[in-house]
Order: structure tokens, then C-alpha cells, then sequence
């Protein structure tokens, strides 16, 4: 199932773009090509079974259908804990 390599890469990038302090991933965003070689559904859900498990758990994954091979983590939202926001 190559879907869940790539799942579990995308959520090392996730770890790494958050930093060691780790606020509260909302949401991960993933721009998914149609030439890409994934199957979009499998790809998802293969993040949200991860995106479930700490250190990301409530988080939800979205994955935006792109033309061409595309394929890349788009934006990341995070809940700071600020209600103003």
C-alpha cells in the first residue's frame, strides 16, 4: 500500500514544520495531483487512521484534487488556543 507511506511521510513533514513544541493541529491540507499515482480515498484515509493517533489526535486531513502530478502539503492549520483567532 504505497498510500500509507506517503501518509506516514506526510505527517513526519507535519512534525517537523510544527517544531518540538507541537501546538494543536487542527487541520493538514494536502494537494493530491490526478497523475500522481495515488488513489486519493486510500491516501486519505491512511492520514486520518495517523492523523488520529498522537501526537495529532482531533486533527482531520484535506485533500485538495489538483491536474497534474502534483503532490505536496498545502497549509496546516493549528489551534493556538486563542478564541479570538
Amino acid at each position: 500500500m504505497h498510500e500509507l507511506s506517503v501518509a506516514v511521510e506526510i505527517c513526519r513533514i507535519v512534525q517537523d514544520r510544527l517544531g518540538d513544541d507541537l501546538p494543536t493541529l487542527a487541520t493538514v491540507a494536502v494537494d493530491v495531483g490526478d497523475d500522481c499515482g495515488l488513489e486519493p480515498e486510500n491516501l486519505g484515509f491512511c492520514l486520518d487512521t495517523l492523523l488520529a493517533q498522537p501526537p495529532f489526535p482531533g486533527a482531520t486531513a484535506i485533500l485538495q484534487r489538483q491536474p497534474g502530478d502534483v503532490l505536496r502539503v498545502s497549509y496546516l492549520e493549528v489551534d493556538d488556543g486563542n478564541p479570538d483567532d
